[in-house]
C-alpha cells in the first residue's frame, strides 16, 4: 500500500467575489460622481469612468485566468525573478527624463503604446510574490538578523529608493511596511520586528522633514483649517466634504466640493466624495466592505495547507487592506497627507488591473482547502481516498 498526500482543489471563495463586485460597483459610482463635472467641461462627462472600465476589463480578465493557474507557479525561481526584474527595469526606466511622465512635478507613470501605466502598481506585488518566495526557501533564517532577515529587505528596500526617486514616499513605505507584515506572519521576532520599524519611521521621518514642503505638509494635518490657504487645503476642503454629507449624504452626484474645490477628487481625495454624496452611511458600507476583504483574504491564507500559498496571501490581503486604511487615514485626517490610491475606487487603470490581478491570486489560493490521503494499490494501480 502506498499512501500519499495531495492537494485538494474546489470552486474558489465566492465571498471574495462578492466583495470585490460590490467596491467595483461602488467605486464606479463614485468616480462617475467625481468627474462628471470636469467631464462636461471637456465634452466628454464619462471619459473617466469609460478609462476606468478598460482597467476593471483587463483586470477581470486577469482575475478569471489567475484563479485558475496554481499559485504555486509563482514560486518558481524563473518566474519570481523574472516578475522583479521586469518591475525593476519599470520603475528605472520611469525616472529616466524624457521616458517617465511628469505630471505635477512627480514623475511616475510610462506611456506604452498610448496607454500610461504606473510601474510601482507592479511593483507592489512583484515584491509579495519575491518575499514569499524567499520566506519560504528560506525559513529557517528568519530568526537570525543580519544574515537572514537582513538580506531578504534588499529588494523591497531597493523598490522603496527607486519609488523615491519618483518621488512617492507613500508607495515606497507601503512596500516596506508589507514586507515587515510577511516577515511577521513568516515567524520574525518580536524584538527584530521592533528594532527594524524603529529604523523605518526614523527614515521615514528624516525624509519627510528634509525638505521644506515635505516638513509644511507634515505639520498641517494637525489643524489643516489653520493653514486652509496654503497645505492645509486640501485635507481641509476634504473634511468640509466628508461634513458636509451628514448621515445620508446630499444624494449621488449632488455634492458642491467636487466642483473645482476639492483637488484631486477622482484619486487620492475619492473617499471624501464617498462621504458627501452618501454620507456617514456610505463611507461605513465601504469600511464595512474592505473589512470583509482583509477578512476573508487571512481566512484564506490560514486555510492554506502550505506555508508559501499562505505568506503569498497574508501579502495581498495586507497590500490592498494597508493601502485602503492609509487612504482612508489621509482623507479623514487621522494621517499626514499623501498621495495613495484607494483601492476599486481612485481612477487608474493599472492600479484596478493589478488589484484585481492580485484578487485572482488569491482565489487560487483559495481553491486549495487541504491535503487528501490517497491509497494505491502496487498490484492495480488504482487509488483511493
Amino acid at each position: 500500500m502506498i499512501h500519499r498526500r495531495l492537494p485538494v482543489r474546489r470552486s474558489c471563495d465566492k465571498s471574495i467575489v462578492a466583495i470585490m463586485t460590490a467596491l467595483l460597483i461602488m467605486g464606479l459610482m463614485t468616480l462617475y460622481c467625481a468627474t462628471y463635472f470636469r467631464g462636461s467641461a471637456q465634452e466628454d462627462p464619462l471619459a473617466a469612468v469609460k478609462k476606468q472600465l478598460v482597467g476593471v476589463a483587463l483586470g477581470a480578465a486577469s482575475c478569471f485566468v489567475l484563479s485558475r493557474v496554481p499559485y504555486r507557479l509563482y514560486r518558481r525561481r524563473e518566474i519570481m525573478v523574472g516578475f522583479l526584474a521586469v518591475s525593476l527595469v519599470l520603475l528605472v526606466l520611469v525616472i529616466i527624463p524624457g521616458i517617465g511622465v511628469s505630471i505635477n512635478g512627480s514623475r511616475r507613470w510610462l506611456n506604452l503604446m498610448g496607454m500610461s501605466m504606473q510601474p510601482s502598481e507592479v511593483a507592489k506585488y512583484a515584491m509579495v510574490i519575491f518575499m514569499a518566495g524567499m520566506l519560504d526557501r528560506r525559513a529557517e533564517r528568519i530568526h537570525r538578523l543580519f544574515t537572514g532577515v537582513v538580506p531578504m529587505l534588499i529588494v523591497p528596500g531597493v523598490m522603496f529608493l527607486l519609488i523615491l526617486e519618483q518621488p512617492n514616499l507613500s508607495t515606497g513605505g507601503s512596500i516596506l511596511i508589507c514586507a515587515l507584515a510577511m516577515l511577521f506572519c513568516a515567524g520574525l521576532r518580536k524584538r527584530h520586528l521592533a528594532l527594524l520599524t524603529a529604523g523605518g519611521l526614523a527614515l521615514g521621518a528624516f525624509y519627510a522633514w528634509s525638505a521644506p514642503y515635505r516638513r509644511a505638509r507634515l505639520l498641517s494635518f494637525r489643524d489643516p483649517f489653520a493653514k486652509m490657504s496654503d497645505e492645509g487645503y486640501q485635507l481641509s476642503q476634504s473634511l468640509i466634504a466628508l461634513g458636509s454629507g451628514g448621515l445620508f449624504g446630499m444624494g449621488m452626484g449632488q455634492g458642491k466640493q467636487k466642483f473645482a474645490y476639492l483637488p484631486y477628487p477622482e484619486s487620492d481625495f475619492i473617499f471624501a466624495i464617498v462621504g458627501e454624496d452618501f454620507g456617514l452611511l456610505g463611507c461605513t458600507v465601504v469600511i464595512v466592505l474592505f473589512a470583509a476583504l482583509v477578512a476573508a483574504g487571512l481566512r484564506v491564507s490560514l486555510a492554506c495547507p502550505d506555508r508559501y500559498g499562505c505568506l503569498l496571501g497574508a501579502g495581498v490581503t495586507t497590500m490592498i487592506g494597508m493601502q485602503a486604511f492609509i487612504n482612508m487615514g489621509v482623507v479623514t485626517g487621522i494621517l499626514p497627507t499623501t498621495g495613495l490610491p484607494l483601492p476599486f475606487f481612485s481612477a487608474g487603470g493599472t492600479s484596478v488591473m493589478m488589484i484585481m490581478a492580485a484578487v485572482g491570486v488569491l482565489l487560487s489560493i483559495s481553491r486549495t482547502s487541504g491535503y487528501a490521503v490517497v491509497t494505491a494499490r502496487p498490484e492495480d494501480g488504482g487509488m483511493r481516498r
